[in-house]
């Protein structure tokens, strides 16, 4: 969900950016004002882009972080079911000796 909200602001940032550029080349202004209102749509179109990558950055240590607890948690699961499954083994042969000592008791 929270991908789709940051795609969903990008698209949005980008057609603003857009439509504010064709709307400056459109608007009549002499040379010298046209190209200051460039530098300053620039100038905002990089702390955007600077703020959308560090938003990004953010996402991506997260995704990292879930992703290695979700790892050691499957790891310790899995220890846990190696030893439920050794201590399984262990009884089940305990009783089988057991059960074969008195078999072979009751024989003899």
């Amino acid at each position: 969900m929270q991908t789709q909200d940051s795609s969903n602001w990008s698209a949005f940032v980008a057609g603003a950016f857009i439509g504010a550029g064709v709307a400056l080349l459109l608007a009549p202004q002499s040379g010298s004002e046209l190209r200051s209102s460039l530098r300053d749509y620039a100038s905002k179109a990089k702390d955007e882009l600077d703020e959308a990558a560090e938003q990004g950055r953010a996402v991506w240590d997260t995704a990292v972080e879930r992703g290695q607890e979700y790892v050691e948690g499957g790891k310790q699961t899995l220890r846990n079911a190696g030893r439920a499954a050794r201590d399984f083994v262990d009884e089940t042969m305990q009783t089988a000796e057991k059960t074969a000592a008195e078999t072979v008791s009751r024989r003899g």
